[in-house]
């Protein structure tokens, strides 16, 4: 997909900038999510383990960044939408805790505390940007997270089968439906497009901080 500014030069609406943001800064374009070190290479085990528990500490509690957004979000193109986000968000937080079980225990890792730490302040970084009272902000963050969602859902789908877990279906959205939402929002008012880019930015980037630490846990271990 092409860059943001690739996007805007050729004049694309609010759905495919959100959608090349994500594209340019969320997980998916993160070389270690990207790695055969994390899902298949010898230690794939610890660091699949790895992963689901540190998505389930972000994403696994309730109220989420869906659930926020969808308590602050007054865009009424957006309400059904996020109204049956937040519905699918409470299935996606039982298969994590499902998952998070299957796996085992948080691998041991040198430096665990500061982990432990840094993927609370994101957490809370979250919270806030879910709760932003700049229209339009929520709302991107939360299309972003759908978006998002999709390449992390495969690798906890991957992990689920591995284990022999049920792997549910995904009812987030999918993206014939995630783009017009973004577009009736964004296309009609230029800050209100702006807002919806920088929460979509701001998540990937909080997302693209998790394959971070993740990534620098994979390596204490390795190097333990």
């Amino acid at each position: 997909m092409a860059s943001v500014s690739v996007a805007k030069a050729q004049g694309a609406g609010t759905g495919a900038l959100l959608f090349a943001c994500v594209a340019e800064h969320g997980s998916a374009a993160h070389p270690y999510f990207a790695s055969g070190t994390l899902a298949t290479g010898p230690d794939s085990a610890r660091n699949l383990a790895d992963a689901v528990h540190f998505l389930c500490a972000l994403h696994g509690r309730h109220p989420g960044i869906v659930d926020l957004a969808a308590g602050r979000s007054i865009e009424p193109p957006a309400r059904a939408w996020l109204t049956a986000a937040a519905e699918a968000m409470g299935a996606e937080r039982s298969y994590l805790t499902r998952l998070a079980v299957a796996v085992g225990p948080v691998p041991s890792t040198p430096g665990g505390a500061g982990s432990e730490s840094a993927v609370i302040g994101q957490r809370s970084a979250l919270s806030i940007l879910a709760q932003s009272d700049r229209k339009g902000c929520a709302l991107g963050a939360a299309l972003a997270f759908a978006v998002d969602w999709t390449p992390i859902r495969a690798l906890l789908d991957a992990t689920a089968q591995r284990v022999g877990i049920d792997v549910p279906p995904g009812r987030l959205g999918e993206d014939a439906t995630l783009g017009p939402v973004a577009d009736a929002v964004g296309e009609a008012v230029a800050a209100t497009e702006r807002a919806l880019l920088f929460g979509a930015q701001q998540l990937s980037l909080q997302h693209r901080g998790l394959w971070d630490l993740l990534e620098a846990r994979q390596q204490a271990r390795r190097d333990y």
